[in-house]
């Protein structure tokens, strides 16, 4: 899979992912941070990231995967950049310098990733003047969501003033191999390679029984709402990009789940998500009459793989119900569709699709991917409209030389043709965050997108609020019911007072002939004979 990453790799398409964060240096000391002060940090740490000091070595003609090797010409400033907005830095400036430095393709004859540091974020939003700004680019085949988290943890502490570690740091760089001791490694590899395979396919068996068993017993079933439509989403895309995205409280966002308390959080984003692109498309009349769907990526790390490099990530189709304009009837259907997916996924073994995508022969896979860009076929084989990733982010505040995390403002995507919008969804202390990567070509108005974004939380959090309303008199009532029967003490009593009553019941019997029971039948037999009946003769 992570080389899948690197064979993908065009102009049109750099893989690489990201983020845009944004940092208050007031927490930092003296109340301000140098450029020199973070080259500082960063060096001081980067024995904690197996990434940092890494870079790929491919074996001639894509004969076997590329290599990690620790790069001997690692060089920590041409990896950490610094620009500065121009005035009057506004939230508009910093969008576009970020999708600018997100559309470059980086060098991976080096480490594969690089930090920006931005300067003269003045007028950004309600952050104070002087917060500064990363841009971060990590390319896919190192890391995946998950490994991202880790690469966050190694460059960012709990305090403030956390000292550097203390153990001294034991990395060696090591000699870049040559072509014939790359193709004597391949060859090895080709002759493992079927042991491999039928490995994998013997684990593959159990899983395969199972999504057969599951879709007899129709545990989960095959939709046409799995096959996604055409839309303008999905041509070949430009080099060019376009970031935006909106943040939320993150309390609000888990309070929409009142309008379905079964809905996970990554039901409500997707449901969100929905309602932007059915307002966007109804806009540029282009909505399309069936359900749009997702890519919605699907962690399979475990807990001692935490640490390791590369993807070890599943996925599941996940329809978002674009053609549903009411917000709790599309976070409904969202439920019952990822409900499904997750019920196929599951028989099928998300490890097992994971596994199984190891032992694929790298020279394949490498022109496979070169015909997937090259001959458009990506048009017509895409199974998914767009991608909407969940990523949970810290907790509590956390802090990179000495300032301040504010926040995790934008999450950045790669994009490839029939790829040309894609999401990430994430949080940070109390809030969420939706953002999105575009092709500037494709959606030359993000800004209206994000409005869209912003739009469809309103509609959803004013259903979720309408329901909470509605609860508190229901539950009131069934909390006033029962008080007046309190059955135990009324048992002993309840001899004494029958006779009574059945007295009071018997002497009340000859009342009901009081006319009572027979005006609703005489009634309805006058409304049965004027029916049938003209104006005039009903009068």
């Amino acid at each position: 899979m992570d080389s899948s990453f690197v064979a993908m790799e065009s102009p049109n398409s750099p893989m690489h992912i990201g983020s845009l964060l944004i940092y208050n240096p007031a927490t930092a000391p003296g109340g301000f941070v140098r450029f020199k002060d973070i080259l500082q940090f960063f060096e001081s740490r980067m024995q904690l990231s197996k990434t940092m000091r890494q870079r790929l070595v491919r074996v001639p003609f894509d004969l076997d995967y590329p290599y990690w090797i620790e790069d001997p010409n690692f060089d920590l400033e041409y990896h950490v950049r610094h620009v500065a907005l121009p005035k009057p830095g506004d939230w508009r400036q910093l969008c576009i310098q970020t999708a600018r430095i997100h559309s470059r393709p980086m060098d991976l004859t080096r480490p594969p990733w690089e930090f920006t540091v931005i300067e003269g974020l003045d007028n950004v939003r309600d952050f104070p003047a002087g917060c500064w700004a990363f841009v971060t680019k990590v390319h896919h085949s190192a890391i995946d969501g998950m490994s991202g988290i880790d690469l966050m943890e190694a460059l960012h502490t709990l305090s403030p003033h956390t000292a550097a570690p203390n153990a001294p740091d034991e990395w060696k760089s090591e000699k870049i191999p040559g072509p014939v001791e790359l193709l004597g490694k391949s060859y090895i590899n080709a002759l493992l390679n079927p042991l491999k395979q039928a490995q994998v396919a013997a684990q593959a068996v159990p899983g395969v029984a199972a999504a057969i068993k599951g879709l007899v017993a129709r545990d989960f079933k095959l939709s046409t709402d799995l096959v996604p439509p055409r839309t303008r989403f999905n041509r070949s895309i430009s080099p060019h990009r376009v970031v935006e995205g909106r943040s939320f409280d993150l309390k609000e966002f888990k309070s929409i789940r009142a309008l379905l308390p079964q809905a996970k959080v990554n039901d409500v984003a997707i449901a969100v998500i929905g309602g932007a692109l059915n307002k966007y498309l109804t806009e540029k009349g282009d909505l399309p009459k069936g359900t749009m769907t997702a890519m919605a990526p699907i962690s399979v790390r475990s807990g001692d793989e935490k640490g390791d490099m590369g993807n070890q990530v599943s996925a599941m189709i996940a329809p978002l119900g674009t053609h549903i304009a009411d917000p709790a009837e599309r976070l409904a259907y969202v439920f019952a569709q990822t409900s499904n997916s997750k019920a196929m996924t599951n028989a099928i073994g998300a490890r097992t699709m994971t596994e199984a995508s190891k032992v694929s022969p790298a020279l394949y896979m490498a022109l496979g991917a070169q015909l997937f860009n090259r001959v458009s076929l990506a048009h017509r084989v895409m199974p998914f409209n767009t991608v909407v990733t969940n990523v949970p982010g810290p907790p509590v505040h956390i802090y990179s030389a000495g300032s301040r995390l504010e926040s995790m403002a934008l999450s950045l995507i790669c994009l490839t043709d029939g790829l040309g919008l894609a999401h990430v969804v994430q949080s940070y202390v109390d809030e969420a965050y939706i953002s999105f990567t575009a092709c500037r070509d494709i959606m030359p108005d993000p800004e209206y997108y994000a409005e869209c974004l912003q739009a469809s939380f309103d509609e959803l959090l004013a259903a979720a609020k309408a329901v909470d309303m509605a609860q508190p008199a229901s539950v009131t009532e069934a909390k006033k019911a029962p008080a007046p029967a309190p059955k135990p003490a009324s048992k002993p009593r309840a001899p004494v007072k029958a006779k009574p009553r059945v007295a009071a019941k018997a002497a009340a019997k000859p009342k009901p002939p009081a006319k009572r029971k027979p005006r609703p039948q005489t009634r309805k037999t006058i409304n049965q004979k004027t029916v049938g009946k003209s104006p005039k003769e009903s009068k």
